[in-house]
């Protein structure tokens, strides 16, 4: 059985696709149903459904 990865706030997560500003990863901001993502490029914030986030994201960079 495959364990789901735990995402907590302040974690900084490796994504599969870049951001335009060129930076894949992103910091954990708010987590529940919805994510709130900050780029760590250029600062821009994004609300993401979890179902998303989850096939999105590639790795934890950093964990808080």
């Amino acid at each position: 059985m495959v364990e789901k990865v735990q995402y907590k706030v302040n974690d900084v997560v490796r994504m599969k696709k870049k951001h335009p500003c060129g930076s894949d990863t992103w910091t954990i901001l708010r987590v529940g149903m919805d994510f709130g993502l900050k780029c760590n490029g250029c600062g821009h914030f994004v609300m993401m459904p979890r179902v998303k986030f989850e096939k999105m994201a590639k790795a934890i960079v950093t964990e808080e």
